[in-house]
């Protein structure tokens, strides 16, 4: 059999945009930002994860242009070697002492954090108990680890102490679990995860991604929303969203960050992030530090859209976060939704199967500390103009 079959048999792509309803891969002409120019229209941008609104702050571009006039434009090696530089260092102090751990380790991109923490800290004689719907890149980090992964229903407790129950005391316990969940913008239960966790003897590491910069009064995440700073062994986040630049990083103790440094793979054999990401996510966090307001700006706009489309009838799911998921239930209808949203200058972010279970395609919202409610007024108008036909 030809490797390529796969390829040639892989018509659905082409199927969709012959009929005019390919929603991804669309080209902005300008900086992210609550306003962007796409493929030559004025577009409300309520489909990304800029939550604090900082990939257009002035400071936090004018402390990337420093930063590549100072140390150039790349590192040209890995943080192992020679990719090492002194704003790496403090931005990993910065993040520890932010979070209240020990240590800090910075990656790459997002996905390899989960990549590289998880496949060096667990191993063939370890268990991985993940959520059914923790990121891809959680479960593709089981994957290379070689620990055995089992999954609990999403958010469900008993299903959790289920496994932890079964699981044998010969071998190590990791539970993992988005903070904020990407896709439907929950809130995992991090309180019942860290009883458990006690019970039966499991290390904790959370996916905070969507957590940070979003939840808890200074914005430190899942953790401090629920009062739970000291009890999660490893936090994993990402500059990619609340911070305004690309890259990811986890928190822990001393002794397991010395551990991953040493022995994670994706980490030690890739090339250190871009000094102008370094110092972009530098510059994003002290603000975030210093401006709070900005945590509840983002949650007071998602309210208040959430309002607007309770009032105005449409079909959402509640979320207690920044992430409004819209239901639109079949694949094809959600693509034309959103081309029509799209026309009418509102961007959104289709979900469909496989993503989420058959029959529950929804758009994926997301709001910005920055957005302003005459934005919102104006784009649950074109909300109502385009589901009204529906």
């Amino acid at each position: 059999m030809d490797l390529f079959q796969k390829c040639q048999d892989y018509t659905i792509v082409k199927e969709v945009m012959d009929a005019g309803l390919y929603p991804y891969f669309h080209a902005l002409q300008s900086g992210q930002d609550t306003v962007v120019t796409m493929e030559g229209h004025r577009t409300i941008m309520i489909g990304s994860n800029n939550y604090l609104g900082l990939t257009s702050d002035p400071r936090v571009i004018e402390a990337a242009v420093e930063a590549v006039k100072k140390y150039g434009s790349g590192c040209s090696g890995s943080r192992f070697l020679n990719g090492t530089l002194d704003i790496h260092l403090e931005l990993e102090r910065q993040l520890a002492e932010f979070l209240h751990k020990d240590g800090c380790i910075t990656f790459s991109t997002g996905f390899q954090s989960n990549l590289g923490i998880i496949s060096a800290i667990a191993g063939r004689n370890d268990i991985i108990i993940c959520d059914k719907e923790n990121h891809a890149s959680i479960y593709d980090a089981c994957r290379l680890s070689f620990a055995t992964m089992v999954r609990f229903k999403h958010n469900d407790m008993e299903d959790l102490e289920r496994l932890l129950r079964e699981a044998p005391d010969s071998k190590g316990r990791l539970i993992v679990t988005d903070g904020v969940f990407s896709m439907g913008g929950e809130i995992c239960n991090l309180p019942k995860i860290v009883e458990l966790a006690r019970k039966y003897g499991a290390r904790i590491m959370i996916d905070d991604a969507h957590g940070l910069g979003v939840l808890g009064e200074t914005g430190r995440g899942t953790a401090e929303h629920f009062g739970l700073m000291g009890e999660v062994d490893i936090i994993m986040g990402t500059f990619s969203k609340s911070l305004a630049s690309l890259g990811g990083f986890m928190v822990a103790k001393a002794d397991v960050i010395n551990y991953v440094k040493h022995t994670s793979r994706p980490f030690i054999f890739s090339a250190s992030i871009p000094p102008a990401n370094v110092a972009a996510a530098l510059c994003a966090l002290n603000i975030l530090k210093k401006e709070p307001e900005r945590v509840r700006s983002v949650n007071a706009v998602a309210d208040y859209m959430k309002e607007l489309m309770k009032k105005n009838g449409i079909p959402l799911r509640e979320t207690r976060t920044p992430i409004i998921p819209v239901m639109t239930y079949d694949d094809m209808r959600t693509f034309k939704i959103c081309k029509e949203l799209l026309e009418e200058g509102v961007y959104v972010n289709p979900t469909i199967s496989p993503a989420v279970p058959q029959g529950q395609s929804m758009i994926r919202t997301s709001y910005t500390a920055t957005h302003t409610r005459e934005l919102m007024d104006e784009a649950i108008e074109k909300f109502v103009k385009v589901f009204s036909k529906y």
